[in-house]
């Protein structure tokens, strides 16, 4: 069973930051906090999600699996001003959840768990740590759009780069060590990735966040952030496109 009474901020970044790689998802529910781990259809990436109890006005809850249809969620959210607070239930039967938005009250079929797996989350011991706001990538992303289906992150001793080459033209955002929050780095590394699945990670994290960015050479790459004003932790994985010589 779950009972809970959340921000719609904190609803709405969560349902954000994993609706960018899956349309439904299975939160797996414990009596001191909600996780969830999904990758996309393509499995090109991953996200893997914790949210402590405290991140809630009110949280009760059971051992318990629950599927849900993001787009859904999304539905409710929009009903809902910034900083209502919404109170969310599985009911008696357990296979319906119902969300009340000030005097609505959504009910909404749950989605059967048994076909969603819990990925395993690879153990990446990557290079280079580079750690920079959401607005600066934000910035590199805006650039990089209409150049390329593609976007290269290098990290060297001296700082950060994003690039992105197309047929005739190339851009490239550079943030030296100085504009960084701080940056671990003995030697350069170079990643080539899709722009698309990039920018929508990227764009799903909330304006003004602090993300950890590691990288190696042909690895993924590993966003880490908070949400829930530190209450909540969010990591994506992004497989690397292998350059071709």
């Amino acid at each position: 069973m779950l009972h809970a009474k959340v921000k719609s901020e904190i609803l709405k970044s969560i349902v954000d930051v994993v609706s960018t790689l899956v349309d439904e998802a299975k939160f797996n529910i414990a009596p001191d906090k909600l996780s969830l781990k999904a990758v996309d259809p393509a499995h090109v990436a991953m996200v893997n999600l914790l949210l402590q109890k405290g991140a809630f006005e009110e949280y009760k809850a059971d051992d318990t699996e629950l599927g849900i249809d993001l787009d859904k969620i999304k539905e409710v959210l929009r009903l809902a001003k910034a900083g209502e607070i919404l109170e969310i239930e599985q009911d008696e039967n357990h296979n319906r959840l119902i969300i009340n938005v000030g005097n609505i009250t959504r009910r909404m079929n749950l989605v059967d768990t048994t076909g969603m797996s819990d990925p395993k989350v690879p153990n990446l011991n990557l290079p280079a740590i580079v750690v920079v706001t959401s607005d600066e990538l934000q910035k590199g992303i805006k650039a990089a759009e209409n150049i390329s289906d593609y976007i290269a992150l290098t990290a060297s001793p001296d700082g950060f780069e994003m690039f992105s080459e197309g047929d005739t033209d190339s851009v490239s955002l550079k943030l030296s060590k100085d504009l960084l929050v701080s940056l671990e780095c003995k030697e350069k590394v170079r990643s080539l990735f899709p722009l698309d699945y990039f920018s929508n990670m990227i764009r799903a994290i909330p304006s003004g966040t602090t993300i950890k960015v590691s990288l190696g050479n042909d690895f993924p790459v590993k966003l880490e952030f908070q949400i829930a004003d530190g209450k909540g932790e969010v990591s994506y994985l992004l497989a690397p496109r292998i350059e071709s010589d």
